[in-house]
């Protein structure tokens, strides 16, 4: 019997009738299905309520929405090393790999066991304050220091490993992995990187100065980022999702987490090609 935990999006209109297509689908097949406790109320499914989902062990994790959607699911379900499947209900839908057309289609060869599961770099990350750091949480694709106020610039000390590389003004710095290249990062400039790369990209936001370009490190590299003291209302912000307050001086350390994500994939789709689909074509770009 496969278990199958499922994660709508409740703000997306189109979450109820793909509920119920998938309920329908697997009614009479070996399929155990739940659903957070939340979400069973709100959709009246009460009997697929699990408290504390994210701690029981299940062989697929289905998320319904768009790419937030599944960017929190595997944040959530990471540590328990259960892929994560997404149906795409939203703008998008670049991760999320089935869509409503082919949804019962793609139901069955998660039955069949018929896909491939591509693991993730998944991020770290600490704040170090007066001396103690502290676990802030995972990332699937990026973490963003910004500020969360008035908006001027960051004075920012930027650190590989045990090196400093160089102090500059910025309106933030994102720190992503490969997933993450197409987020944040491309809109700030960044190359697109391969999911199948193991390394991590740093790149600022808005720096005032030429001498400073995105930079991608090492998987086994550490990247510390130092606040200037004079500043207040700092944000971190991991995947756009979570979002902690930093203090002035604080230095937050950005690496490769010891989990990874689990992403299910099928055979019928590869990178490339929804890189050309779902980010160039939809952008007017098609050759």
């Amino acid at each position: 019997m496969k278990t199958i935990a499922i994660f709508p999006n409740v703000s997306k209109p189109q979450a109820p009738e793909v509920l119920r297509r998938i309920l329908q689908f697997y009614q009479d097949k070996d399929v155990q299905l739940m659903l957070p406790v939340d979400e069973s109320r709100y959709f009246d499914l009460e009997y697929l309520g699990v408290p504390d989902i994210e701690k029981k062990t299940a062989d697929i994790a289905l998320s319904i929405g768009g790419d937030g959607t599944l960017l929190g699911v595997c944040r959530r379900y990471g540590a328990m090393a259960v892929p994560v499947c997404g149906i795409n209900i939203g703008t998008l839908g670049f991760m999320a790999d089935i869509e409503l057309s082919e949804l019962e289609t793609k139901l069955q060869k998660l039955l069949d066991g018929d896909y491939r599961i591509e693991h993730r770099l998944l991020l770290a990350g600490f704040a170090k304050s007066d001396g103690e750091e502290r676990f802030l949480g995972h990332a699937i694709n990026d973490v963003v220091i910004t500020k969360g106020g008035v908006a001027r610039m960051l004075h920012l000390g930027l650190s590989i490993n045990d090196s400093h590389l160089m102090d500059y003004k910025a309106d933030g710095v994102i720190v992503s992995s490969p997933t993450g290249s197409t987020a944040y990062s491309l809109s700030a400039g960044g190359p697109i990187m391969s999911p199948s790369i193991q390394a991590l990209l740093v790149t600022p936001i808005c720096a005032h100065t030429f001498n400073i370009r995105p930079l991608v490190v090492g998987e086994d590299d550490v990247v510390h980022i130092k606040i200037a003291a004079i500043h207040q209302d700092i944000l971190v912000t991991f995947d756009g999702q979570e979002s902690f307050r930093l203090l002035p001086g604080d230095e937050v350390t950005v690496m490769k987490s010891t989990v990874q994500a689990g992403i299910i994939k099928f055979e019928d789709k590869d990178y490339y090609q929804i890189l050309r689909t779902k980010l160039w074509k939809n952008n007017g770009v098609e050759s």
